[in-house]
């Protein structure tokens, strides 16, 4: 996950970012993402709703190069407490942080290491969110917009909070529940799901079935619920993979 704020540079101006010719590029098709990108943008506005899900957006062959690394020997989960938030969690002890926003809660040293290992699939996420954004605002009118742009006409953006975490069937250890990321601090996040793990154990033993696994926005039209209070939809994805 990495909470954006448009700000900075980012180092990458295109989505097919080259590794080598056995990887091949971190999204999986870069024309069909971006033409997913404006058409499910407009598609939301029209739903009263702001997230957009691309799935299969980085490619898989790139995440199974990525995970290996991660999962048996860079990911290092770091214990950090805080306010708790809407789910009133006040420690959090599943996650490994890349990088943490300056003052900001919750805090701890970021893990170099894994930004390095991870640094190509963050600026990818930058490039995507960009082209989210600016879709998003481009019936704006110009004269009003309030954000910078590099030379082809996308946000600049820095990310502000960027963590991996690893979800278990274990009691505290299986979600992180409803809270707000950033709440007046950000434009918005990246959720990335990440492979099961194959690489400590086999898919099966890691498996999340039978014990949920998924992501749930609060987003679009105003509903009343069964016990009568209004609030956003709740909309439920499946994100094992």
């Amino acid at each position: 996950v990495t909470a954006t704020q448009r700000q900075e540079d980012s180092d990458i101006k295109g989505y097919n970012v080259e590794l080598n010719e056995n990887i091949g590029s971190i999204v999986s098709n870069p024309n069909e993402i971006k033409k997913q990108i404006i058409k499910g943008v407009v598609r939301a506005k029209l739903n009263k709703r702001r997230h957009l899900v691309i799935p299969g957006a980085i490619s898989p062959t790139y995440l199974d190069y990525l995970m290996p690394s991660i999962v048996t020997d860079i990911f290092q989960p770091q214990t950090v407490t805080y306010n708790g938030g809407v789910a009133n969690i006040k420690q959090w002890k599943i996650s490994c942080y890349l990088e943490v926003m300056e003052s900001g809660i919750p805090c701890t040293n970021p893990h170099v290491g894994l930004k390095s290992h991870c640094c190509e699939l963050l600026d990818t996420c930058n490039t995507l969110f960009a082209s989210w954004y600016r879709q998003q605002h481009a019936c704006n009118d110009k004269t009003t917009s309030s954000y910078k742009v590099d030379e082809e006409g996308n946000p600049i953006v820095s990310r502000l909070m960027t963590f991996i975490t690893r979800y278990t069937p274990a009691p505290d250890e299986n979600a992180l529940l409803k809270h707000v990321d950033g709440a007046g601090k950000v434009d918005g996040s990246v959720v990335v799901a990440l492979p099961i793990d194959r690489w400590t154990a086999s898919e099966e033993e890691n498996s999340f079935e039978g014990h949920g696994g998924g992501l749930t926005f609060w987003d679009g039209r105003t509903k009343r619920s069964a016990n009568g209070t209004r609030g956003p939809e709740e909309i439920v994805y499946d994100t094992r993979s």
